[in-house]
């Protein structure tokens, strides 16, 4: 697959664009005043415990307290809260080496979150969801640090493998490496990314997490909560992180700045892909360029438009979406079932695609247009699930009910993109209304009279081609002719595409428009 990715930075923030096979899949909106990140680490402080709903609300600097549910705590609890006050007040001299901090015991996962956070104290939490509507972020206390091969968890000595990697072999040899070289009191979960790696690429991911753990340490310090302990990456480079694989083959920058940075960040992970980035001058626009602006019109709206004729009918309730597939005019036989099974599997494809894209999270119902048998709506699904596979949200697809409704439950992470393809009506100015159609004649004219009193001559009226046919229609009784023998003027008129139903203008013998 041919990946590409474009970033259009503007003084608003930085737009990045994922096409694959030169089309647009993912649409992610980094904006510079951006408060909350997935991802990043803050010194909460807990402001009020709900035992009903065994959750705490935590003050993060957000307008809104943040959620933290007793589940996200992480079983290392009560080791993070002494981490953080130890941290905060640097007295314990074994807090420099982490290596020597003593764990707590686990708490229970059936306990009650006051017996955890009694006394209301300040805790060390990572942003699992940004806010969303009126929500305030969802926090965790499961920390994690993402590499490019690794990801690190502080105060836990497990070490997992993704289960992506499917050879025995190779997940036994990763296992073994990073058993051998992570420091104590650390956790490893070994990413996908890193099959085939050696130990070396290994011990130099693992090390800068390691780094980047001391700085938040460093950062405890003296800090008053509610604040920002740790920023994750900006997102340029988070996307590059997760996403850098063998098959992308260009980066496309707008930005001196981003490009230098983007440059450098993959001659030192990918040297042999440095070449791949490149540098979009002034001129035109980069989305322009590559035709990302024209494809953010088509697949953003109520209404997506497929290949057969067929469309898409998305719809945003507060507890869930909504999509209809509609047929279209094109069949590709005379068998209705054959010709649903095609138009489904179309629609499967663009639907995979758009919840990607939109970011829907939560739960989806696609009702799907009505299929007989049995083994079509399992190649439906089966369709569904790979086409979902690219996907890097957690996802859920469940088979066909007996209405025809497929559901699908994806990861919410941060809010839903949602971009306003319609235009405001040059006609109606976005009332859905226009001046009644039978005074326009009266009101060209009334121009027509107020222009002839102020010595204009010689004038040519622009108008749309069907009022341009009603104007000039009959040789001797037309309506210009009328008026050429009321004023004693002669004037053109003329018909243009560009113009709207209502619109007419003057201009005089320079060809040049009178404005009153």
């Amino acid at each position: 697959m041919n990946k590409e990715l474009i970033i259009n930075a503007a003084p608003s923030g930085v737009e990045i664009a994922l096409l694959e096979d030169k089309k647009l899949v993912e649409l992610h909106n980094e904006k510079a005043d951006a408060n909350f990140a997935v991802g990043d680490l803050y010194l909460g402080k807990v402001k009020k415990l709900i035992p009903g709903l065994n959750a705490a609300f935590v003050d993060v600097g957000f307008e809104k307290d943040a959620f933290l549910h007793y589940t996200d705590l992480s079983p290392f609890a009560r080791s993070i809260l002494k981490f953080t006050q130890a941290a905060m007040n640097d007295k314990e001299a074994d807090i420099t080496d982490f290596a020597k901090f003593q764990i707590e015991p686990e708490i229970i996962k059936t306990g009650k979150i006051n017996e955890v956070l009694n006394g209301k104290p300040n805790i060390l939490v990572q942003i699992l969801k940004e806010p969303i509507a009126a929500k305030g972020p969802r926090l965790s206390c499961e920390i994690s640090l993402p590499g490019r091969f690794v990801v690190v968890t502080p105060f836990n000595e497990i070490v997992a493998v993704s289960k992506k990697i499917h050879s025995s072999d190779e997940r036994k040899r990763l296992h073994k490496i990073v058993e051998a070289i992570k420091p104590k009191n650390f956790g490893v979960i070994v990413r996908t990314a890193a099959e085939g790696k050696n130990t070396a690429e290994l011990h130099e991911d693992l090390l800068a997490l390691v780094e980047t753990w001391k700085t938040i340490q460093r950062n405890l310090k003296g800090a008053q909560a509610p604040s920002k302990v740790m920023s994750e990456q900006d997102k340029t480079t988070s996307i590059l992180r997760d996403l850098l694989t063998e098959d992308f083959n260009r980066i496309i920058i707008n930005d001196k700045n981003i490009y230098n940075d983007t440059r450098n960040y993959i001659q030192k992970i990918a040297p042999e892909k440095a070449d791949i980035v490149s540098y979009h001058g002034p001129g035109v626009p980069v989305f322009d360029q590559y035709g990302i602006t024209k494809q953010v019109k088509s697949s953003f709206g109520k209404t997506v438009n497929l290949n057969s004729g067929a469309y898409l009918i998305i719809e945003h309730t507060e507890a869930l979406h909504v999509v209809d597939v509609n047929s279209g005019y094109k069949s590709v036989s005379n068998n209705q079932e054959e010709n649903a099974l095609e138009t489904n599997m179309e629609a499967a494809e663009e639907i995979a695609r758009q919840l990607r894209l939109r970011d829907i999270g939560g739960i989806i119902v696609v009702d799907f247009i009505d299929m007989k048998l049995p083994e079509n709506k399992k190649k439906l699904q089966e369709a569904m699930e790979q086409f979902m596979r690219p996907d890097r949200a957690k996802h859920a697809v469940l088979p066909i009910s007996k209405f025809g409704l497929m559901q699908i439950t994806r990861q919410r992470m941060r809010p839903e993109v949602n971009i306003t393809t319609s235009e405001t009506c040059p006609c109606c100015n976005g009332t859905g209304k226009v001046a009644p159609t039978m005074l326009l004649e009266d009101e060209i004219e009334k121009r027509l009279h107020y222009l002839v009193t102020h010595q204009h001559k010689n004038l040519t009226l622009v108008v749309h081609p069907i009022v341009f046919s009603h104007l000039t229609k009959g040789l001797f009784t037309s309506i210009r002719k009328k008026w050429k023998k009321k004023y004693k003027i002669p004037i053109a008129i003329k018909p243009s595409t560009d113009y709207y139903f209502t619109e007419f203008h003057f201009f005089d013998s320079n060809e040049e428009e009178i404005k009153l």
